[in-house]
């Protein structure tokens, strides 16, 4: 078998698992749209790959997914350089979105934190700083869910050891959620 077919059999076992997230799914569209809906935002943060897609997704918000409609208030912690390196520099690599946290996120507003692994020390620094203000916490994970668990409002797990089987499916339920955001404000063309 080629590595690309051996890849598509290895991701096809992956999304056949995913139907038993709907409920979890569900909980968090649902939540994204309620801050959304009450003036509140939705911050993302990552590592590596899930930096990447947290930049992904608030850009879904604040440009457009399917329906051309006035912007949404999406923000991807993960992309000011100097905050990072600021913050990194004089409080060490572990608190760079807790920071952020704390200096931006009010009482109503959503955080979604992605880890392949459930495990990242930053992500899980932010959850606990978003916890303490009155955020919504999402986690979108991987593995069994890791130290970010017990932190997450609302925990999607997608149950591999293979990052990038759980990366395409983060991609997948990301895009789910921020097509059922628009749904739930009327806003979904």
């Amino acid at each position: 078998m080629s590595p690309f077919l051996a890849n598509l059999a290895e991701h096809r076992t992956v999304f056949a698992t995913l139907e038993r997230l709907d409920g979890a799914i569900t909980s968090a569209g649902a939540a994204m749209a309620l801050s959304l809906r009450t003036g509140a935002k939705v911050m993302f943060c990552g590592n590596g790959g899930s930096a990447a897609d947290s930049q992904h997704l608030a850009a879904e918000l604040t440009g457009r997914f399917v329906a051309d409609r006035a912007p949404l208030a999406g923000l991807a912690l993960t992309t000011d350089s100097s905050a990072l390196s600021c913050i990194g520099n004089d409080y060490g690599f572990e608190r760079i979105f807790a920071r952020q946290v704390e200096a931006l996120g009010r009482a109503g507003d959503c955080l979604l934190g992605i880890s392949t692994s459930g495990n990242s020390a930053n992500v899980i620094a932010a959850f606990a700083a978003a916890r303490s203000r009155g955020i919504v916490t999402i986690g979108l994970l991987g593995r069994d869910g890791g130290a970010m668990l017990p932190l997450s409002d609302i925990a999607i797990i997608v149950e591999s050891s293979v990052t990038a089987r759980v990366q395409e499916a983060h991609i997948l339920i990301g895009h789910s959620l921020i097509g059922m955001v628009e749904q739930a404000l009327g806003c979904d063309g």
